[in-house]
């Protein structure tokens, strides 16, 4: 079993910056990426941004220049560091991990709950 515990989120100001931060915990052989994704009201899930356990990583369009994504492979976190934010970043934040459970485990997406964050003046 995996846990996948988020924290960060809540409201800023256009402009302002926050910090998304993501734990991973359980039976975790290894991973393949993680990262975050993000739903507004109505709309999809889609990529924010997503890190290897290599250190390459992958970036939507619209936060490139913007956001910051960081691992750290020994503690199985990730954080997210989100300048510069618009109103149009609101939605809600969900934290995915790919992870093998053990060295002949097919890998699994495992997902947080989701954090809000809303961008408004």
């Amino acid at each position: 079993q995996v846990h996948i515990e988020e924290s960060g989120g809540g409201l800023v100001q256009p402009g302002g910056s926050l910090v998304l931060s993501c734990a991973a915990s359980g039976s975790i052989f290894s991973f393949l990426t993680m990262g975050w994704y993000r739903q507004a009201r109505g709309r999809q899930r889609d990529l924010v941004a997503r890190i290897t356990t290599g250190g390459s990583t992958t970036y939507a369009a619209s936060v490139k220049g913007r956001f910051t994504i960081s691992g750290d492979n020994a503690r199985n976190t990730v954080a997210l560091q989100m300048n510069s934010l618009k109103p149009e970043d609101t939605a809600v934040y969900y934290c995915n991990a790919v992870i093998r459970g053990s060295s002949d485990a097919r890998p699994r997406n495992y997902w947080g709950q989701g954090t809000q964050v809303t961008v408004s003046s």
